[in-house]
């Protein structure tokens, strides 16, 4: 069932405040918890990943991927990154460790990268982290986006490993007229789910292995710009989030073969106020999202949560909110979303990733020129 959300939100982001310090205690729902500052310094973080000796990687949108210890150190630019195009939403995006790193020590870094003549598209590169920290090497990319475009929008950009071999990754439909109609086009990478192995060979159980016209390397299509992914921990199932254009924001889980009707069907309205109306001859099928939002909170990053810290929390879905700044709670029971929760709007934070810490408290990264990481925590 859909939940439609209305939220007293702005629909576009104030300016950033400048980024402060913070141990504060904030009343929530569930009782009061600990929001706390981690490290500061960083520029338009994007993407967090823990390592398992401890502390995280981290990715700065202009292209440098850093190494945060657990007291906050913040490490210089770790070298061997992949060139990025960082214009706009471009540059330096998601970091996910491959599931055997203990022995293979391989990160994979998604983000935007420059083609000929000012085009670009979402890609995926891993490399080698060295023990001492400090540089990654053997950089291969495993995943370009089909057709490179010129535009620096919508690059999705999250990696997921689904615990069977398996890395999903997002990407966008790139926002111009022009392109976003490939949403639908299986001859198009833009606006898709993509199912890759970690090598970036095409598992033969893809949907569209085989047919004529599509690119086998797609797993659900019809998305305009996801900025969050998660697998959910009793079903394994993907869940994504997306944004709309004006509204519409949405909260999905992924089908197979799924087409989820960008840019046909919408709750949101063109950013003129125009109606986006869908086609009389609609394809059959269409997902629906199991809740969507209006006006739009701008959603990035998401995770379940299923640590002990918070026995309230249990089971529900967390989301940053970049227009919205806040951290939203969705509450969840089993597949339905009956209800959400802004966190943490008196602080006017964009929130651009949210992951669970192998302590049970949630890591939030703060979209800003001196970004930070906080943590959320009992008091």
């Amino acid at each position: 069932m859909i939940i439609r959300v209305l939220a007293g939100l702005a629909c576009t982001a104030a300016l950033a405040a400048p980024a402060f310090a913070i141990d504060e205690t904030v009343e929530t729902e569930e009782g009061a918890v600990r929001l706390t500052t981690v490290a500061e310094g960083l520029e338009h973080p994007w993407g967090l990943a823990f390592l398992p000796e401890g502390g995280m990687l981290v990715t700065e949108r202009p292209g440098r991927l850093r190494y945060v210890a657990a007291d906050g150190t913040v490490s210089g630019p770790i070298a061997g990154v992949p060139q990025v195009d960082n214009r706009r939403q471009g540059g330096l995006l998601d970091v996910a460790l491959d599931p055997d790193f203990a022995s293979s020590r391989l990160v994979y870094l998604s983000y935007a990268e420059p083609g000929d003549g000012g085009t670009t598209s979402t890609a995926v590169a891993r490399g080698t982290l060295s023990e001492d920290l400090t540089g990654l090497g053997g950089l291969e990319v495993i995943f370009s986006q089909r057709p490179k475009v010129q535009s620096t929008m919508h690059y999705g950009s999250r990696l997921v490993f689904d615990g069977n071999g398996h890395l999903f990754i997002t990407t966008g439909e790139r926002s111009h007229d022009q392109f976003r109609v490939q949403a639908q086009d299986l001859n198009s990478h833009l606006g898709k789910v993509i199912r890759i192995y970690p090598d970036g060979s095409v598992p033969e159980d893809n949907p569209f292995v085989g047919q004529e016209g599509a690119l086998p390397e797609i797993w659900s299509y019809g998305h305009r710009n996801i900025q969050g992914a998660a697998l959910h921990p009793e079903t394994g199932a993907l869940w994504i989030n997306e944004h709309g254009p004006r509204g519409g924001d949405e909260l999905n889980r992924i089908q197979e073969g799924g087409n989820y009707g960008w840019p046909l069907v919408t709750e949101g309205t063109e950013y003129s106020g125009a109606p986006i109306n869908p086609p009389a001859d609609l394809p059959p099928g269409l997902v629906e999202p199991i809740a969507y939002w209006v006006p739009s909170p701008a959603p990035s990053g998401l995770t379940f949560y299923d640590a002990a810290m918070f026995p309230g929390w249990q089971g529900d879905a967390f989301m940053g909110a970049l227009a919205g700044t806040s951290l939203i709670r969705i509450d969840m029971d089993g597949d339905r979303a009956v209800g959400d929760e802004f966190l943490f709007t008196d602080f006017g934070m964009r929130i651009r990733d949210v992951v669970q810490g192998p302590d049970g408290a949630l890591y939030l990264l703060t979209d800003e020129g001196n970004g930070q990481v906080l943590r959320v925590s009992a008091p």
